[in-house]
């Protein structure tokens, strides 16, 4: 039987560069843009000379990339060898087995190990798929004659053939293959773990719920920051990785020791120990439930200049701190400090919409329409009022956040809010019901993200249009990792039961 599993992009609304370090915070959102992950048996049954073999085969495919890789897995030290790739290797989904196959081993008594070794010895086929969302389609849309609009982009068939970078920038650091930021990588790595931890009997994510079966949600999360991380040569924030699993969330990451034992794998500690070792640490990431205010609505815009790097990105900001560690320190608890306010203000908001419904829901309406310049002159009803305040004072606060994140670009020599976002981002601020616009993340030359207020998203997706910006599908889904019933190629996906969602 094959199983398919999906775990969710991202976009890191508030704590760009400052979520690195404990115990700083920040807010992510989950979006509807998937990474799907299929495992099925390569063999129908076992060959008759595996038994007295110590290896078994694994196949890896991604159609989307036109890529195949073959490997030999170890079924004594659960090392992949790879015996032949069409490109260059996918080294996510190569820890993701590893540390999958690592932790049933870990957890299962002998009876149970059998029967994993018979599983392994049909061979192991996963299949990766992202939406269409994580990759740019700028080039195809242009190339067809077609408007940049998101109607172009759903007259795409679903997991279309991803565009590689022509050329390497130095400046922008693009990567080789034109992205849109959404963390694919997190959820593709995600998807693929929780993939083989249910279909070799781990965890059983047939029934997900916020209440039901928590261990067994922690147990993807674990197994995938630890493959992620590793197959990243670095120990990040694993915020998206984070929300990949659990989705939508207020995030302080992990203390980067717990994986100290991961990263001495590298130097011939068996893999099983070290499972081991990472599964009684303690993790003591936190997470907060978060979701937008209601009738708020997240928008990506695409500006058609291929994306950045991350880590070379945060590497010359942490270059920056060493070298200027007083300005350093003092902007980081500016930003800090009005990430936070931020984030209260739109909690505030979501109380005052539980409070007055009526109240709240007539402000949203009006401001949808109007400029945001207008809307003070609304404030005439004393119920409304209140809103109209926490609406202003989190654009307010958007502006301080942006303004801060430049500074530290400039003093870092990196283009955090390059001159062209900031330009698009200001346009995008005074549109009809805007309520923020910004870089989310770390910045660059990926998707800019507007946060709009009802029904005012199609004036912002035609505006940007008309600025050369495509407006992307993706929208928040605070749902985080999921089993599916079937495989999203040959059917419209249906998500099994209920997808994990923070509570």
């Amino acid at each position: 039987m094959a199983v398919v599993a999906s775990a969710p992009g991202k976009v890191l609304m508030t704590g760009g560069y400052l979520i690195l370090e404990r115990p700083n915070a920040g807010v992510v959102l989950s979006t509807n843009a998937r990474f799907y992950a299929i495992v099925k048996p390569l063999y129908d049954e076992i060959k008759p000379d595996s038994w007295a073999s110590a290896w078994t085969d694994v196949k890896l495919t991604s159609s989307q990339l036109s890529r195949e890789s073959i490997y030999k897995l170890s079924l004594k030290n659960l090392m992949l060898q790879c015996v032949s790739s069409s490109e260059s290797r996918n080294p996510f989904v190569e820890q993701a087995v590893q540390y999958a196959v690592a932790a049933a081993h870990v957890t299962f008594d002998k009876d149970k190990k059998d029967a994993l070794n018979k599983i392994l010895l049909q061979g192991l086929h996963i299949l990766i798929l992202g939406c269409n969302d994580f990759y740019s389609y700028r080039n195809q849309i242009e190339a067809r004659g077609l408007p940049l609009t998101p109607e172009a982009l759903a007259a795409l068939p679903p997991f279309t053939s991803i565009s590689f970078n022509a050329e390497e920038n130095g400046q922008n650091c693009k990567p080789e293959v034109a992205k849109t930021g959404l963390g694919s990588s997190a959820a593709m790595t995600t998807a693929v773990v929780a993939a083989l931890l249910h279909y070799l009997g781990v965890v059983d994510l047939s029934s997900l719920s916020k209440d039901e079966r928590p261990v067994d949600v922690d147990m993807v999360h674990i197994i995938a920051q630890t493959a992620h991380c590793i197959a990243q040569g670095k120990v990040g924030s694993g915020f998206d990785v984070s929300s990949a699993v659990y989705g939508s969330h207020r995030y302080v990451r992990f203390s980067p020791d717990i994986l100290s034992s991961a990263q001495d794998a590298v130097k011939e500690i068996p893999l099983q120990e070290v499972m081991a070792s990472i599964l009684k640490g303690k993790w003591d990431h936190e997470r907060t439930k978060f979701s937008l205010p209601p009738l708020m609505n997240l928008l990506l815009g695409e500006p058609g200049t291929g994306g950045s790097s991350t880590p070379s990105m945060v590497g010359a900001v942490k270059r920056w701190q060493k070298s200027d560690p007083t300005k350093a320190e003092e902007t980081w608890r500016k930003l800090s400090e009005a990430n936070s306010a931020l984030e209260i203000e739109l909690n505030i908001l979501s109380k005052l919409a539980e409070e007055n419904w009526n109240a709240y829901k007539c402000v949203i309406d009006i401001c949808s329409k109007q400029r945001p310049e207008k809307w003070i002159e609304q404030a005439t009803v004393p119920s409304q009022e209140v809103v109209f305040k926490a609406l202003l004072g989190a654009r307010s606060t958007m502006f301080e956040i942006r303004n801060h994140m430049r500074q530290m670009g400039e003093a870092a020599g990196v283009p955090i809010e390059p001159e062209s976002q900031t330009q698009l981002l200001d346009a995008t601020m005074g549109m009809e019901g805007v309520l923020l616009a910004g870089v989310p993340g770390a910045g660059g030359f990926d998707a800019v993200f507007a946060i709009t207020l009802g029904d005012s998203g199609s004036n912002v997706t035609k505006a940007w249009s008309s600025l050369n910006v495509l407006a992307l599908l993706v929208r928040e889904d605070p749902h985080g990792v999921s089993l599916e019933t079937g495989d999203p190629r040959t059917k419209e996906i249906t998500s099994a039961v209920s997808a994990v969602q923070i509570e």
